[in-house]
């Protein structure tokens, strides 16, 4: 009966989280497509500075090999994103089309893509979005790493909250969703760009949250072993997050705009931040058990 608990927990949180995130991605808020690059910036940051890592830190391992671990993830998800552009450039090679680009509009090609005084740059923005911000792609198998081991992490912390006591458990379950869907809606924004389709961003999130499951089932049987190693799974997780965030999003939103624009991408950086800020001062969004 309590492994029957554990999935159920398990599949809620991690599958409904996507779900919910989802709906308000590409719902509620699917008009402010742009907003959501930076409100996933903030998100993911805060996800990975506020709540992963000082949880990792509190658990009384040596900060050194902690950070030793952070700084690895780092340099792996740069190397996972360095092989993705280099097999994503060889898939789509298409010979003389890249030079095309550069002759079409030299101004773009010199590192100005994102500039765009004139109304007739759209067409050549398209075109430029979808062959020179190939970051987009191998950023898209980071945040799916990063996210699979988070959601292994929370599903060993959900079947540790249910073998000791069964409203812990669905409370936990209940935190797990609750904290997720914020990040959710940035991994959800950063595959929408890497697939150019929703359905496919929410496919492959889903089956990262799903892993929550596998991670219930695992700490079922052992809890007490995976315990000890948690720590190291949440500073794996928060470095994939915070790898995108800076070397994928940010970048995107570092472009000429007006006051107005401007203001708007603060605001909706400062409201990734916020979201999981209260989901964290709440209680909902803690991992203690």
């Amino acid at each position: 009966m309590t492994l029957l608990l554990i999935l159920l927990g398990t599949v809620v949180a991690g599958v409904g989280s996507v779900w919910l995130a989802a709906w308000l991605s590409f719902g509620v808020l699917a008009r402010y497509t742009q907003h959501m690059l930076s409100l996933a910036a903030g998100a993911l940051l805060a996800t990975g500075f506020i709540k992963l890592l000082p949880e990792a830190v509190e658990s009384g391992l040596e900060p050194h090999s902690l950070f030793a671990v952070l700084l690895l993830g780092l340099v792996f998800f740069f190397l996972l994103d360095k092989a993705e552009l280099w097999h994503h450039g060889h898939e789509h090679h298409h010979g003389p089309a890249t030079p095309s680009v550069a002759a079409l509009d030299p101004v773009q090609h010199a590192g100005h893509a994102h500039v765009h005084p004139a109304h007739d740059h759209h067409d050549h923005h398209g075109h430029d979005h979808s062959h020179l911000h190939t970051p987009a792609s191998g950023g898209g198998w980071a945040v799916l790493a990063g996210d699979s081991v988070h959601c292994f992490g929370d599903g060993i912390l959900i079947a540790s909250a249910f073998m000791a006591d069964v409203h812990l458990g669905l409370i936990a379950s209940l935190a797990v969703l609750a904290h997720e869907v914020p990040h959710h809606m940035g991994d959800l924004v950063v595959l929408k760009a890497s697939t150019r389709s929703r359905k496919s961003a929410v496919v492959k999130v889903s089956l990262a949250g799903a892993v929550t499951a596998l991670g219930g089932l695992v700490g079922y049987f052992l809890v007490d072993a995976l315990n000890e190693q948690l720590p190291y799974f949440l500073v794996i997780a928060a470095s994939s997050f915070i790898y995108v965030a800076l070397a994928d999003l940010i970048p995107q939103l570092q472009k000429r705009l007006g006051a107005r624009q401007t203001l708007a991408q603060v605001f909706w950086l400062a409201f990734g931040i916020a979201a999981v800020l209260a989901i964290g001062m709440s209680g909902l969004g803690g991992h203690q058990h």
